[in-house]
């Protein structure tokens, strides 16, 4: 794995930064309303109101086995091309893996603008933006797209081996594909990641009784090693309660999480998030809530402020201080705001915006 040293540099100091989702339908309007709350590290939008804009179906182009039809969405192994198409998959994915610059021209890895023209969009947009400090991405992760999609037997794709391996380096192409799209663009600025599992919520319970730690952290590890050798950095978003031990032991470089809702849970891993921090780790601190009206009204920037540093202050040591852990902190919602009506999303979005001012002020 090439050593990533981008993160060595990069230093968000309390900057504010978006999740991905935005309920709109038009990606300028979705642009403005980006560069308007968060324009040093903008993201490209995802409406997953537009047609092919959910998550689960907009990084599967190019994968054998994934069927499309009659408005579903399943994977196949018994199709007569399957075996075929396959082949054609593997040889491809060792030409990318052996000659990386082949990425910018492979149809099979790039995602097209059908299926995410806000990767685009924003390249488009911020060409001619001053005071960029990075860019951010998103990819579904491989344990949310192989528990999302069933086979025709209803059966989760997770525990089809071949279809795995396949989905697994399918994305882990499609997430280095964008990291080289936007250093094409922007060869200046980090390119920021983020690998979203929210099913990682589900460990531990019945229904996933039997998924093997070692399995999780094999697979989301080929997608970090993609993000990072194409010179990105790679973190991992969770918008709820999961195994926070297994992501902090893992070789992220960001852990995003819901703050607001979960972060005593975070905080019992105390040691591990030192550690993390200690190698130069940033926490995407999902402060600002999303996911109960009443919560985002009632939040002020003065009350997310006092949250921040009453939960930082459970997070301090030797030496971590409140300054210095602002300096590996980004401010995020601790969600995306795709399923929000679009009032209560333009708060979320004004509120980190607030939020992130006034910790800088206060503490950078």
């Amino acid at each position: 794995m090439a050593e990533n040293n981008t993160i060595q540099t990069f230093r968000p100091a309390g900057r504010p930064t978006l999740i991905g989702s935005l309920p709109l339908t038009d990606y300028q309007e979705a642009l403005r309303w980006i560069f308007a709350d968060t324009p040093e590290i903008p993201i490209w939008p995802q409406l997953p109101v537009a047609p092919a804009g959910g998550m689960l179906n907009q990084f599967v182009e190019g994968i054998p086995g994934v069927i499309e039809e009659a408005g579903r969405t399943y994977y196949s192994t018994e199709a007569p091309a399957f075996e075929e198409e396959q082949l054609k998959f593997y040889e491809e994915y060792l030409l990318a893996s052996e000659e990386p610059t082949t990425l910018s021209s492979s149809a099979r890895f790039q995602v097209s603008r059908a299926r995410a023209a806000g990767i685009y969009e924003l390249a488009e947009a911020a060409r001619n933006k001053t005071g960029l400090v990075a860019i951010k991405a998103q990819i579904t992760g491989p344990f949310t797209q192989l528990t999302g999609i069933h086979d025709q037997q209803n059966r989760l794709g997770y525990y089809d081996a071949t279809i795995r391996d396949l989905v697994v380096k399918g994305l882990a192409m499609k997430a280095a594909w964008q990291v080289r799209f936007y250093k094409k663009n922007f060869p200046d600025l980090p390119v920021l990641l983020f690998i979203d599992e929210p099913a990682l919520a589900g460990l531990g319970s019945s229904a996933f009784i039997s998924v093997s730690l070692a399995d999780l952290a094999q697979d989301l590890a080929e997608l970090i090693i993609a993000v990072q050798d194409a010179g990105g950095l790679a973190g991992v978003h969770v918008c709820a309660n999961t195994d926070w031990s297994l992501l902090l032991a893992s070789a992220i470089d960001i852990l995003s999480f819901d703050a607001y809702n979960f972060f005593d849970r975070f905080a019992t891993c105390r040691q591990e998030i030192h550690g993390f921090l200690d190698r130069g780790g940033i926490i995407a601190w999902g402060l600002v809530p999303t996911g109960d009206e009443k919560n985002i009204r009632q939040e002020t920037a003065d009350s997310l402020v006092a949250l921040w540093e009453k939960q930082a202050a459970m997070l301090q040591g030797p030496d971590w201080d409140l300054p210095a852990l602002l300096q590996q902190t980004l401010i995020t919602p601790s969600c995306g705001t795709g399923s929000l009506p679009a009032e209560l999303a333009r708060r979320v979005l004004s509120l980190t915006s607030e939020v992130a001012a006034a910790l800088r002020k206060k503490y950078c």
